[in-house]
């Protein structure tokens, strides 16, 4: 029997991300491009996943767009869009089948799920506020002039704690502004910076309660310094994954892959 690939396109509002899936269970390939919805990123990625696979789009038995701009897919590219909630509940069970908790950071909202036998069955979601999100990281790293790619090593260099108390970005911008004057070290100021994360992050997620094991999703779960903060937060263990980032898209093809076998 020939094998069956599926595709799965996880359209954010600062990444486009396509995993190609051979029968359900093997990742062919992956793409991720910088850019998300409105812009075009995600045909880049899609163009880009395809090449890496050596495939063309007709080769896909099936293919399902999610995330932020997943509409925009509906026009000929994909044959059916579903919620990066449900998305993301899949591809976190995928890799981590013992998981009950999922805490996704994306570029503009956060997101924690409560999951059941692979299938989410409650959630809570801050899409209201950039605080805690991955924009509010870069918004911190452009104001320190570092790369938001190195906050977490930085912020491990860390000797005192700073408190950075403001929840709102523009706040806490100020608030940066005012510490780097006053000559505070910036990996002190970037530990503050992931704590308050952390804090914003944790209310949102004993909101619907905490239960082993947790899964952390989305760009942020990059950042150790995050990672860490929610850990101490939370009092237990976040299990991260190298597909972090492309979770929603693993959970797109897998559905993907459930709709070609009907």
């Amino acid at each position: 029997m020939s094998a069956m690939y599926t595709l799965g396109i996880d359209v954010g509002s600062t990444a486009s991300k396509c995993i190609i899936l051979k029968d359900g269970a093997e990742i062919v390939a992956k793409s991720l491009i910088d850019v998300g919805a409105g812009t075009s990123g995600p045909q880049r990625a899609i163009d880009m996943v395809l090449s890496e696979a050596g495939m063309k789009k007709e080769d896909m038995a099936y293919t399902l767009a999610t995330g932020y701009g997943r509409t925009s897919l509906m026009m000929g590219v994909a044959d059916k869009q579903m919620s990066e909630l449900s998305c993301h509940a899949r591809g976190a069970a995928f890799l981590f089948p013992n998981v009950h908790t999922v805490i996704d950071i994306g570029g503009q909202d956060v997101k924690v799920l409560h999951i059941e036998n692979g299938t989410m069955t409650n959630f809570q979601m801050n899409d209201k506020c950039a605080a805690g999100t991955g924009r509010f990281l870069d918004v911190m790293a452009r104001v320190l002039e570092v790369k938001v790619e190195d906050l977490g090593k930085l912020g491990a260099m860390s000797k005192k704690d700073v408190g950075i108390s403001s929840t709102c970005t523009v706040f806490a911008e100020s608030e940066v502004i005012s510490q780097l004057a006053m000559g505070t070290d910036k990996c002190d100021i970037i530990n503050g910076i992931h704590r308050s994360v952390a804090g914003r992050v944790a209310g949102l997620a004993h909101r619907i309660g905490v239960t082993p094991d947790v899964v952390m999703t989305g760009g942020v779960a990059q950042n150790s310094g995050v990672v860490g903060a929610l850990e101490a937060e939370l009092g237990c263990k976040i299990n991260t994954s190298p597909l972090t980032q492309y979770n929603g898209a693993l959970g797109a093809a897998l559905f993907a892959w459930q709709a070609a076998n009907r």
